[in-house]
């Protein structure tokens, strides 16, 4: 067995996975609480936890060219600007309910993931030296050269 003594950037390492999984499921349970319309004295903490951190979440994973301090205070201020534009866009549609609020807040959030992640199969798209390797030999047999 071996231990991690002396190596604190380590135990950080370690560490951070686990809060994410542990946010993860708290937010889940909070989805399910509020979608199941369950009365539970846990049903609000956990509703406020999903409705911040999920688009707080999707907002840091769209936003990978900031500092993590900058991104963290992005993420937090986009996070509550996504609820009010969805609480104040239901309100003014007159369909105010718990479970329209948060599957609005999910469409969001969920597109904000599908944007990073259609980002980062791009960005290796481009990476791979076989698929740089195919688009030069294409650019040279149509006439242009690329270097």
């Amino acid at each position: 067995m071996q231990t991690i003594r002396g190596k604190p950037e380590a135990v950080w390492t370690d560490l951070l996975p686990v809060l994410a999984g542990i946010a993860v499921a708290i937010s889940g349970v909070g989805l399910a609480l509020a979608l199941a319309d369950v009365r539970s004295p846990l049903r609000a903490p956990f509703i406020l936890f999903f409705l911040f951190a999920g688009p707080a979440g999707g907002l840091t994973a769209a936003l990978p060219g900031l500092e993590p301090a900058a991104r963290a205070s992005a993420a937090a201020t986009g996070a509550l600007v996504i609820d009010v534009l969805a609480a104040q866009t239901a309100s003014s549609l007159h369909v105010l309910t718990v479970g329209g609020a948060v599957i609005a807040v999910v469409a969001i959030t969920a597109l904000l993931f599908l944007l990073s992640l259609g980002r980062r199969i791009r960005k290796t798209e481009l990476i791979n030296p076989v698929d740089r390797l195919m688009k030069g030999i294409k650019g040279t047999r149509s006439g242009r050269f690329r270097i």
